[in-house]
């Protein structure tokens, strides 16, 4: 069993800037490669901030010239603040380090996490972090959306130059749910530097979701995002989900078999 301490670092009034964030993940970072402290997640909300990861487009930014803080995690951009329980596990992992394992435990443990407050969510090939399922497509296509106007395609995956962020509620991220389309309950990126993992994951839990309509959230125009308390049609809190999460995190992260990821060798 590999030890894993929670560290609350600040909720609702006592967000935590970005940057002080960021910076104590940093100095955690260190003290966990040293062997100074055992694995560590940090527990936080966020003031409203966007932040973009290293793969992250220019035309998946503001518009309006919001400032965007550019971070070393993998993904592209998002959002985070009020709401949103945000979370940064830093593990050591055996090398050769397995990123993709790291990920798959994490959205297991927000699935399970999900499942206690009655939601049933899953992950969608190709794309990381925790999902809703939509409709297939030729039902949904059938549907008026909304604002009454109905579409027998959709301008977003056959116009190379359309732009969510320019087209209103019809296509705005937050409103996947009424579209009955796949939307993201939580998102993960995170960076493996010197086998310790870093950044994390963030849980939508009750945010104003019209924050991701300024973006492409994580670069995906085709689907949205939704938050627990939208799927549930009830108010959910962060503190609420904190002592699920933190359930589910140390199930799946302490009793993880950890094993350096495999590399297939030419035979000669």
């Amino acid at each position: 069993m590999n030890e894993l301490r929670f560290v609350r670092l600040g909720f609702g009034d006592d967000a935590v800037e970005y940057q002080e964030a960021w910076d104590e993940q940093r100095r955690v970072h260190a003290a966990r490669f040293a062997d100074e402290i055992p694995d560590t997640c940090l527990l936080l909300e966020h003031p409203p901030v966007y932040t973009a990861g290293r793969r992250t487009d220019p035309s998946e930014r503001p518009l309006d010239g919001t400032p965007v803080v550019d971070v070393d995690r993998g993904g592209k951009i998002t959002w985070h603040g009020p709401g949103q329980l945000v979370g940064y596990p830093i593990q050591k992992l055996p090398r050769p380090v397995d990123v993709v394992a790291h990920v798959r435990r994490l959205e297991e443990a927000l699935i399970r996490t999900a499942a206690d407050f009655g939601l049933e969510t899953t992950r969608v090939e190709g794309r990381s972090g925790v999902w809703v399922l939509g409709e297939p497509q030729q039902a949904a296509a059938q549907r008026p959306r909304p604002g009454g106007l109905s579409l027998d395609f959709d301008p977003r995956l056959t116009d190379e130059e359309f732009d969510p962020r320019l087209n209103g509620p019809e296509y705005a991220p937050s409103n996947a749910g009424q579209r009955r389309e796949d939307r993201k309950l939580a998102a993960i990126g995170i960076r493996v530097a010197k086998g310790v993992t870093m950044h994390g994951f963030a849980l939508n839990v009750n945010p104003d979701n019209t924050w991701f309509d300024r973006i492409v959230p994580c670069g995906i125009r085709d689907a949205g995002v939704t938050s627990l308390s939208y799927e549930l049609g009830r108010e959910i809190t962060i503190a609420d989900v904190l002592p699920v999460a933190e359930k589910h995190l140390r199930e799946i992260l302490e009793n993880a078999d950890l094993a350096p990821r495999e590399i297939e060798r030419a035979t000669a």
